[in-house]
């Protein structure tokens, strides 16, 4: 099977997430995912969203629908902050719920891959 990719790209702030989780609702809604795993979804791609924020001018998301799952893609998120301790806290609570809420979930020089099975 084919599979779709959908890539969007918003200016890196606060105000423009919620394009991001509409566009992500939108999507899972399309390939068939219930209400629960859209809202953990949304969850996911805001926080690995508010973690991106301000490291670029724009941040971008990238969505690959295959057969079996969606990959969520966002780029410029990190586990930490290394001048900032507070900013540690808040990432690792949001890479936590990211962890806890999608079936599994990398890290790489890039950002986060996001993976929700089908």
């Amino acid at each position: 099977m084919k599979k779709d990719i959908i890539k969007l790209t918003i200016p890196s702030r606060a105000n423009y997430i919620s394009v991001v989780r509409l566009t992500t609702s939108s999507i899972g809604n399309s390939i068939g995912f219930n209400i629960d795993d859209i809202e953990d979804l949304k969850v996911c791609v805001s926080e690995a969203c508010i973690n991106a924020l301000d490291k670029s001018t724009e941040i971008n998301i990238k969505f690959i629908i295959e057969l079996d799952k969606l990959i969520m893609k966002v780029d410029n998120v990190s586990l930490y902050n290394p001048d900032n301790t507070e900013i540690n806290k808040e990432k690792q609570l949001g890479i936590l719920i990211i962890k806890s809420l999608m079936d599994e979930v990398n890290f790489d020089e890039e950002g986060v891959e996001m993976i929700k099975y089908i």
